[in-house]
Order: structure tokens, then C-alpha cells, then sequence
């Protein structure tokens, strides 16, 4: 009874919500007893309604719960977040299974209620059919054309390398939060990629586009919108929301604004980025009286928000865990300086020198590995599948846990450390492993993984040549705090470091 009441005070109309709870009640009691039972993958009993999204599964501790969920049950189980029953995969093999062998079936993209409200069905992320493949390959076609992977990339990442470097450099070893400058300096990669030209970090639009891009990630992961997910009748009225949809439509007018600048001055002959290809493209496909087109403006506002989303948040994020590192593992930002100084000496580091210095690929995939930024991938099924003898019926909601993949005790030697020799042979030589699936894998990969490991490299040799990062005045190696904070994707906790010059 003290649920049901806590449910009421969220809503301005009591007998109505009352109403809908009793309907949902007697709907889940219906479909839970009727019909043939087959054999589907275990889990934890749901409460009535509210499913195992109090008793079993705390929406802040989510992943962590999940995981021990699956040493109980085993890598395929069930949960239910509301009404809704969700499959749950966890570890590598399971994982790698279900989006290589069954890549079709797992494929689709869950799209929940929050999705929905902020027309995020379009573009690369959250779309699904002929859109999402069309919008895919012109945003991967479109990316190698202005560099992804090329010296023209490299040229950009470490031009806008110098420009942070002087940031730090003005801050004169003195402690401060490395969250905005980093998120900038990525951020500027996108722009020159997608718009044809970089931005100054002082300039007030562009601050305010990247502050806000990040706010919504954060949001949209929040305990209050995923809660929404689950029952949009009973939380609609949520702050976070309400702050969320209307952050982000105003970072959809900035982008609608910056691109009715390019499109003024648009020259088809002369593409300057991603957002003038398409233009061009568009305007084609119109005049050659194709008005079915999947190039319209929705798609394009919206790839262009997917692109900042995935190539700056997460791409900044796994940079300051870097730094954070090191800051906390003194001993092994000694050894990454000592490589590089050996290697490289003072000059720039290109991404050709990769090859010659294993130690420090090593510590940037230990990162990655360990930073876990995209813990968990929501998919749905596209058809009705057996999966491991279990049944799993079309349009079930799917989880899957790259967290448990990257600390599957099964292929790391000590999943929950920070140790680069995860990547290392008896010979100090770099390995990869088929476990190091930070991109995730199968017909979704992150479209820009090429573009975000040579920024992640190049950023932070760049950096670690420059700079020996220390915890502030009256804090300890060991009292950095490494403990992710919550959101659409994981992020360190609000922190300080020095940033002390070699040079």
C-alpha cells in the first residue's frame, strides 16, 4: 500500500491513476497465466506491476545488480522492469554469440517512451529498417571522405591537441576540473568533420552547445527518466524530463541555426563537411523528383546530435578516466612517460607510432577497458529466436551487458584492476583480445570507432609528453575516487587534477 500511495502523490488526478493501475494490474495478471508456457530463460519472481524494478533491481545500481543477477542465473536470464520483460545477456561469449551468429535477430534497437518524445527515431542511434541503414552508410561514407582514418584526421586531432595544451598550460599546475577543456578540444573534431571548421573554446555558442549536449547525455540516463521508460503514465510529470525535453530541443535549434548558415552558403561542387554532403544530396534527390527520400531534415538534425553524442561524450569521458589513471597509478604514468620519451623525444606523436610503443597502447585499452563507458546496449528482437535452448519471443526488450564482457572473470586476469598487462606479452609486446569490445560488435559498431582511437591516442600522448598529472593539493593517490557516476553513459565523478608542465 505505501507504493501505491507514493504512486498517487506524482499525479493531479488520484482516481485516475488508481484507475490505471488496477487495468495494468488485471492486464499483467492476464498475460502472465495465458497461454502454452515455454521454456524461457530464468530470473528473480516479479512483483505485481512493478515487476523486479524495486525488490531485485535499484534503477541507480542497475548494472551492478544485473551482474550478480547473472551469477545466479547464468548468462541468459530474465528480468521485468515494470510490466515489461527484458532478456538479459552477460559475458563474452554470450554476448559475442547473440550479435555475431544471431546479428539479425539482435540487431533492432529497443525504442522507449523517452525516444519517442524527443524524436530521436531518426538518424544512426536509435533507428531501425531502410532509415537506419541509409543514414548509417551515408554517415560512414561521409566521415572517411573528410578524414576518419586518414592523415587529414590526424592533421585536425593534433592541431586541436596544441590548442589544449596551452588551456592547461595556462593553468599553471594549479588543480582544476579537466571536464570542459577536453570535451571542447573532442568536440572540435566532430565540428571540423561535420561543419568544415573548428571552433574557439570561448566562443559562446559553442561552449553552450557542448554543455548542453552533455547535460541531456547525463539526463537521459538519469533514475527519474529511466523510471519514466517504465511507466510514462505515472512519471510524465518527472522535473528531469520536463529539464531534458526542453534542453533538448534547444540544442536542436542551435544545430537547425548553424545549419541554415552552411545551407546559405552552400556550394554542392565544394562540400566543406557531413552536413553540406547532405545538403547536396538532398537537394539532388528533390530536383530529380524523389520526395521519398530518407534525406530530409529530421534525419539530419538528428544524425548530426548522434555524431556529438557518441564521438565527443564518450570519446572526452575515456580521456579524463586516462588522466585520472594516471594521476591515481603514479608508477605507471612513470613508465608511459619513460616510452615516450625514449620513442618519441620531444617531437609530436603521430599515429604511425602506435607500433613503437606497446606500454602505452596498452594503458589507453586498459582504459577503455576498465572506464567501461557503455556498460549496457538495448536492443529488440527483430523475430522470434531460440537462443541458448531458451525461447525468446519477437519484439522482447534485450539487454545486453558489455560490462560483463569487459570484466568477465573468464578472460581477464584480474578484471577489476587497473593492469595494462592485460594487454602485454612475456615479451612486453601489445595483444589484442577478442574480449575488448568497447565499441561493441556485430552490424551496430560505433560508426566512429576508427576516428576515436586515434584521438584517444594522439590526445593523450600528447598530454602525458607534456604534463605530469598529480591528485590536488591534500589528496592522496589512493583517495581519487575512480566510481563512475550515472548516465546514459558512465562518467568519473566531478574531480580535480594538477597538471604539472615537463617542458
Amino acid at each position: 500500500m505505501a507504493i501505491l500511495e507514493d504512486l498517487l502523490l506524482l499525479s493531479p488526478s488520484s482516481a485516475t491513476l488508481l484507475l490505471t493501475v488496477l487495468v495494468l494490474l488485471v492486464l499483467y495478471l492476464f498475460f502472465s497465466s495465458s497461454g502454452p508456457q515455454q521454456k524461457e530463460p530464468p530470473g528473480p519472481k516479479p512483483l505485481p506491476l512493478l515487476g523486479n524494478l524495486l525488490h531485485e533491481l535499484s534503477v541507480k545500481k542497475m548494472l551492478m545488480n544485473l551482474l550478480l543477477l547473472s551469477k545466479k542465473y547464468g548468462p541468459v536470464f530474465k528480468v521485468h522492469l515494470g510490466l515489461k520483460k527484458t532478456v538479459v545477456l552477460a559475458g563474452y561469449k554470450t554476448v559475442k554469440q547473440a550479435l555475431f551468429n544471431h546479428a539479425e535477430v539482435f540487431g533492432e534497437k529497443e525504442i522507449v517512451p523517452i525516444i519517442n518524445d524527443l524524436n530521436l527515431t531518426h538518424g544512426i542511434i536509435f533507428s531501425n529498417g531502410d532509415s537506419w541503414k541509409e543514414m548509417r552508410h551515408f554517415a560512414l561514407t561521409k566521415l572517411r571522405d573528410f578524414g576518419m582514418g586518414k592523415k587529414a584526421s590526424e592533421e585536425k586531432i593534433t592541431e586541436e591537441s596544441q590548442y589544449l595544451i596551452e588551456v592547461f598550460k595556462q593553468k599553471e599546475g594549479k588543480a582544476f576540473n579537466t571536464a570542459q577543456p577536453v570535451n571542447y578540444a573532442v568536440s572540435n573534431i566532430i565540428c571540423s568533420i561535420v561543419y568544415g571548421s573548428r571552433f574557439e573554446y570561448d566562443d559562446s555558442e559553442f561552449t553552450t552547445m557542448v554543455d548542453q549536449a552533455n547535460k541531456n547525455t547525463q539526463l537521459l540516463g538519469s533514475a527519474s527518466v529511466q523510471l519514466y521508460n517504465k511507466f510514462p503514465m505515472l512519471c510524465k510529470w518527472f522535473g528531469a524530463r520536463k529539464q531534458l525535453m526542453k534542453s533538448a530541443f534547444a540544442n536542436r535549434k542551435q544545430i537547425t541555426e548553424l545549419i541554415r548558415g552552411l545551407q546559405e552558403t552552400l556550394n554542392p561542387q565544394m562540400c566543406r563537411g557531413l552536413v553540406d554532403s547532405f545538403l547536396a544530396r538532398k537537394k539532388h534527390l528533390e530536383e530529380s523528383g524523389d520526395m521519398n527520400s530518407h534525406y530530409h531534415e529530421d534525419n539530419l538534425l538528428v544524425t548530426i546530435a548522434n555524431l556529438f553524442t557518441a564521438g565527443t561524450d564518450t570519446t572526452s569521458t575515456t580521456i579524463r578516466y586516462g588522466l585520472l589513471f594516471m594521476a591515481k597509478y603514479p608508477k605507471i604514468q612513470d613508465q608511459v612517460q619513460e616510452e615516450l620519451s625514449r620513442m618519441i623525444g620531444s617531437r609530436q606523436v603521430r599515429a604511425e607510432d602506435r607500433k613503437n610503443l606497446p606500454y602505452t597502447d596498452a594503458v589507453i585499452h586498459e582504459t577503455q577497458r576498465l572506464a567501461n563507458i557503455v556498460p549496457i546496449v538495448r536492443r529488440c528482437t527483430s523475430r522470434d529466436v531460440t537462443f541458448q535452448g531458451y525461447v525468446i519471443k519477437k519484439e522482447t526488450p534485450v539487454v545486453l551487458l558489455l560490462g560483463s564482457v569487459l570484466q568477465d572473470e573468464n578472460e581477464w586476469d584480474s578484471p577489476d584492476t587497473f593492469n595494462p598487462a592485460h594487454f602485454l606479452d612475456e615479451e612486453g609486446k601489445f595483444v589484442k583480445r577478442d574480449a575488448f569490445l568497447p565499441f561493441s560488435t556485430g552490424p551496430r559498431v560505433c560508426v566512429g570507432e576508427s576516428l576515436a582511437r586515434m584521438e584517444l591516442f594522439l590526445f593523450f600522448t600528447s598530454l602525458l609528453q607534456h604534463f605530469r598529472f598529480t591528485p590536488p593539493p591534500g589528496v592522496t593517490e589512493d583517495e581519487l575516487d575512480v566510481t563512475p557516476v550515472l548516465g546514459f553513459a558512465l562518467t568519473p565523478a566531478p574531480h580535480q587534477l594538477c597538471a604539472v608542465s615537463r617542458v
